[in-house]
């Protein structure tokens, strides 16, 4: 049962997360009277603002973020209304009881939405302790990075336990709060059409891409520590393959759909050392022309020579009975060719071709689920084209499409921090991540690291605005299957 909160506090207030997601997302939720009467937002991080500076502030990121057409004088003063700042240096127990004061009565419950560097997640804990902001009917929400391997990551999670119980806590994947990503829940199991198909006797392959065109766009000191394996495929591109590949859930809750999520993260055939070089691939964008312009490569950018992955390909296995024998290519990168998130489910052909003596040739069906920048879900079906067939039979390969933004023209689409924090404010766990499935997550990423220690694979140059190096498309190549560009 759902228990909204009366306070919000949000840590990092014043980050570039805030401004151009946070902010937007709660003014829209506020617009639309989606958030609980009389709930108060304190914002905290270093800047030393007072109420009045941080509502400037909020105001200048509504104006830079939101669409004109969600602009509204009335609701934005409702909305900075609600807002409240206390400035706190994380790192220091000290200010806590401040921020405790300016947070008020809590009896009402306090969400917390943690975003913060990972090193400042142990004495921030502490200092909530220490203030008395820990109690029962107190939730957090934390963004990632939440370590950067398995050991890292358990010590995070063992700080936050400390204090906040897994029922009470709140693990932060936005890719889980995008309409489409639901969408896969709602196609898989609101329709008989899918089901009986989608499993190795229907299924030749899977294939997820996620690209960007973006270099590091200011996140160069993170990002060379993370690189892509961490950033993208751990996390976002592993929770896409768990909603692809999970069993059907009793029912739609939290404690049904992650019980099966953590299932397919289990059933992760790990790569070994001796198969890294064959089922990986690893590369870094050079110089290149992206989105029309000359760009220049990663260690030009960085202003140093490094070895971090700026892109990643992988061939994975689920070993369980549905998926047994299906492959699932995943890839990301940056500096790609064009900025995409997409699934591509790709059925296997009918057993027989009654066609093939009339000339007519198949194309096995292909299921294309896009995130982004579009979102639609587009079917490729083989129809027969008009004519009297004196020469013989000619079938074409066609689209059935369901565009989400076409067919709900007139449902003003949300993006994934609305969803997200309205439910941290209820308390509904269902979209965010369980423990059990960080941990699952990282024990399959973590050994393909060490096999790349140990076989000492540096990534591969590929041109900036490419669809990454040469040896990707072999990768799929090898299995006489081609990524779907």
């Amino acid at each position: 049962m759902r228990q909204p909160v009366g306070k919000l506090l949000l840590f990092g207030a014043t980050g570039d997360l805030s401004q151009r997601m946070l902010l937007p997302s709660l003014y829209g939720l506020h617009a639309d009277g989606l958030l609980p009467e009389g709930l108060t937002i304190t914002g905290t991080a270093r800047s030393d603002k007072d109420d009045a500076g941080f509502r400037e502030f909020a105001r200048a990121a509504l104006d830079e973020f939101l669409s004109a057409d969600r602009k509204n004088d009335s609701a934005v003063a409702g909305f900075l209304a609600r807002l409240y700042y206390q400035p706190l240096d994380a790192s220091n127990t000290v200010g806590f009881a401040a921020l405790k004061d300016k947070v008020g009565d809590i009896s009402g419950g306090l969400a917390i939405f943690l975003s913060t560097a990972p090193w400042l997640f142990g004495p921030t804990i502490k200092g909530l302790e220490a203030a008395g902001l820990t109690g029962a009917n107190v939730r957090i929400g934390l963004e990632k990075p939440l370590g950067f391997d398995l050991q890292s990551s358990r010590e995070v999670n063992d700080i936050v336990a400390e204090a906040f119980p897994e029922d009470r806590t709140f693990r932060i994947d936005h890719y889980l709060g995008k309409e489409t990503v639901q969408n896969i829940l709602a196609l898989r199991f609101g329709n008989s059409l899918f089901e009986p198909v989608w499993n190795a006797q229907g299924i030749d392959h899977v294939q997820i891409t996620v690209s960007e065109t973006v270099g590091l766009e200011g996140r160069a000191e993170y990002y060379d520590g993370v690189g892509a394996l961490r950033d993208m495929v751990q996390n976002h591109m592993l929770q896409l393959v768990a909603l692809i590949a999970m069993e059907p859930p009793a029912r739609f809750d939290g404690t049904a759909i992650r019980d099966e999520k953590v299932k397919v993260l289990r059933s992760l055939r790990p790569i070994r050392d001796a198969e890294v070089t064959s089922l990986t691939v690893t590369g870094q964008y050079g110089d290149g022309a992206s989105k029309g312009e000359i760009v220049k490569g990663y260690d030009a950018e960085l202003g140093k020579q490094s070895d971090t992955e700026t892109f990643v390909a992988i061939k994975a296995h689920v070993d369980n009975w549905r998926w047994h024998g299906v492959p699932f290519y995943l890839r990301t990168g940056k500096r790609l060719a064009e900025r995409r998130s997409e699934i591509v489910i790709q059925f296997k052909p009918v057993p027989h071709s009654i066609f093939a003596e009339r000339g007519a040739q198949l194309q096995s069906n292909t299921l294309v689920i896009r995130l982004q920048p579009e979102e639609y879900v587009r079917l490729l079906v083989m129809a027969k084209q008009p004519g009297l067939d004196r020469d013989g039979v000619r079938l074409r390969e066609v689209p059935l499409n369901l565009s989400l933004e076409h067919e709900f023209a007139g449902t003003r689409r949300r993006i994934a921090y609305e969803r997200l924090l309205l439910d941290l404010v209820e308390g509904d766990p269902t979209l965010f991540v369980r423990r059990d499935e960080v941990e699952a997550q990282w024990e399959w990423i973590d050994a393909i690291r060490r096999g790349w220690d140990t076989a000492g694979v540096k990534p591969k140059p590929y041109a900036s605005g490419s669809w990454g190096p040469t040896a990707s498309v072999a990768l799929t190549e090898r299995d006489g299957v081609t990524w779907h560009e």
